[in-house]
């Protein structure tokens, strides 16, 4: 899937997050393991910092569990 500078703008817009963090970001993913619970937990935490939202536990669990489980929806771009 190809993301456009659109997507990248409508979702900077909504968490203040500029386009060089989340392609960075997304580098991590595909070097780690998505189905290894510390790695998912690492990503958590670090989108919870760079949101400046803070992430419950009992929600971190929950987001572990839909990834592991591939419970996660595959139309990313119609997320935003």
């Amino acid at each position: 899937m190809a993301f456009n500078d659109e997507f990248f703008s409508k979702v900077e817009k909504k968490t203040n997050v500029s386009k060089d963090t989340i392609i960075s970001l997304a580098q991590k993913l595909q070097n780690g393991n998505m189905k290894d619970e510390n790695t998912i937990r690492e990503v958590i935490q670090s989108l919870s910092e760079m949101t400046g939202k803070k992430v419950s536990k009992e929600k971190e669990d929950k987001i572990i569990n839909a990834i592991v489980k591939d419970k996660v929806p595959k139309n990313v771009d119609k997320m935003f």
